[in-house]
């Protein structure tokens, strides 16, 4: 149950993260292209990349962190159907090449986002040592498609268990 609610917390937190985000934007830059949208999935993609590598090669983290953090906050922070309804709305009104700008900028400023924030989290000095086991079962099966412990990430989980140890 305590997966839940940290989720839950983590995801109350990037709603209202994105809300009071996508206000002052939309206050400071009132205009038909979603530039409120753009940064909100801009740092989204930055914030996921900084934590998560933080997370698995930094420092030993918590799974609820983890999972509070990548599916709860930047899971209600960021605005992919949002970005593709806007999209969609400006190809709707004619505004074709405000929608090509608006996918061509939220996918290359995104990547390069997710880059910045990995090798900014790689910067950050620890004595901290990754070592990488199997998540699969000793019949070469992957024990959850939730990720190993559970933890919601998927096929990226199921791929590789990041244990983190620190050094004596």
């Amino acid at each position: 149950m305590d997966k839940y609610l940290v989720v839950a917390v983590g995801g109350a937190l990037g709603a209202m993260a994105r809300y009071w985000l996508g206000s002052v934007i939309g206050q400071a830059l009132p205009s038909r292209f979603p530039y409120g949208t753009v940064v909100i999935n801009i740092t989204g993609c930055f914030i996921i990349g900084f934590f998560l590598t933080l997370a698995s090669e930094k420092i030993n983290i918590s799974p609820n962190w983890r999972l509070a953090v990548a599916v709860g906050f930047v899971g209600a922070y960021t605005t992919f159907s949002t970005f593709e309804y806007e999209t969609f709305k400006l190809v709707e009104t004619g505004s074709g090449l405000s929608a090509l700008m608006n996918v061509i900028v939220s996918l290359v400023l995104g990547f390069a986002a997710v880059w910045g924030g990995v090798a900014m989290a790689r910067r950050v000095g620890s004595a901290t040592q990754v070592r990488q086991t199997s998540a699969l079962t000793p019949a070469g099966r992957s024990s959850s498609n939730a990720g190993p412990n559970g933890d919601g990430f998927g096929e990226m989980g199921a791929k590789a268990r990041v244990r983190l140890e620190r050094e004596d």
